[in-house]
């Protein structure tokens, strides 16, 4: 019984963080939006780094690899 319950709490935990990893990649992608409508392209540099984060954090979840996501959620919840 304990066994069973310390997995359904770490599943848990997973469930969270894709959840927040996701809300993370939409919020990215509206400021993505944002750098690509600043003029004279002078947003291309923050874009192309943001599209690069955005690509490899949903390899992540495609991967179902935690400790990437970890990280990339790390790096995603910072952009701004």
């Amino acid at each position: 019984d304990f066994l069973n319950n310390s997995q359904g709490i770490q599943t848990g935990a997973q469930t969270d963080l894709i959840q927040k990893l996701l809300y993370e990649i939409i919020r990215v992608k509206e400021l993505i939006t944002y750098y690509d409508s600043i003029p004279n392209g002078a947003g291309q540099l923050g874009s192309s780094i943001l599209n690069e984060l955005v690509t490899e954090a949903y390899n992540s979840l495609v991967n179902y690899d935690t400790v990437l996501m970890k990280k990339y959620y790390d790096l995603l919840l910072n952009c701004d």
